[in-house]
């Protein structure tokens, strides 16, 4: 992988979002609501969209009971999920790094207009659907905790078996890549095998990565987190090649 790393991108990403637990909570919410009334079912046996949503939600902890409010919310009288929409914004920022925004908002002038002010600002530009969807690819992702005495071809094996793609071995945690509709197979076999699973979600990845320099990927994190301090934003993914090095340098 020529020094990129998977994990690292994800760390980073998990980190960020971490600093923002009460605003990622109130977003992961909202997610839920929405999947569970788009799906038009609150049991997550039944709808797809709203299993993958509380696997994600459940890997960032948040609380049972703000699930249950959430997927209630969905069906009870004065529920406001029909007014949220999913938009998806794409654009180039710094250094020609590829980014691919994913919204859920009740008002798209409002986004759109705090979307292209952060591109702007960052010296980038917003561009049209499609423009850079071809650089990613949607994927199924699976958290699991590295267990003590990890082994690497038993696990190799065992996410094999369980119908996943890739494996990702990171210092505390294990990534498993599946295809998008596999996602909760997989997770649930994994889970029957005995494995440590935390979490799962529907993640985009980028098909070829873009090399940049330390200043320069400071510029493109930072376009990511005005993107991202914003309630309508629900998930920032780029094509920046995030090596070791850069994601140490960025750490300090």
């Amino acid at each position: 992988m020529s020094g990129h790393s998977k994990w690292a991108t994800t760390k980073h990403r998990k980190a960020a979002q971490d600093k923002k637990r009460s605003a990622l909570f109130s977003k992961l919410a909202r997610m839920i609501t929405v999947a569970a009334k788009n799906g038009g079912d609150p049991n997550p046996e039944n709808n797809a969209s709203l299993a993958a949503a509380i696997a994600k939600a459940k890997s960032y902890s948040l609380p049972k009971d703000k699930i249950q409010t959430a997927i209630d919310k969905a069906f009870g009288a004065g529920a406001d999920a029909a007014a949220f929409e999913d938009v998806v914004y794409e654009g180039y920022g710094p250094a020609g790094v590829a980014l691919y925004v994913e919204a859920l908002t009740d008002n798209r002038n409002r986004t759109a207009a705090d979307v292209r002010a952060a591109f702007t600002r960052a010296g980038g530009n917003l561009g049209a659907s499609g423009s850079v969807a071809f650089q990613f690819e949607r994927k199924g992702e699976i958290s699991l905790e590295r267990p003590s005495d990890f082994d690497e071809d038993e696990m190799m094996l065992a996410v094999a078996d369980a119908g996943g793609e890739d494996m990702e071995v990171g210092d505390e945690e294990v990534l498993v890549y599946t295809a998008p509709a596999d996602v909760m197979a997989v997770k649930g076999a994994l889970e029957d095998g005995g494995l440590p699973v935390k979490g799962a979600e529907l993640v985009m990845e980028p098909v070829n990565t873009t090399v940049v320099d330390i200043g320069d990927a400071k510029k493109v994190l930072r376009l990511v987190d005005k993107l991202e301090e914003s309630d309508d934003i629900q998930n920032v993914y780029h094509t920046m090649e995030l090596t070791d090095e850069i994601a140490a340098a960025l750490d300090e």
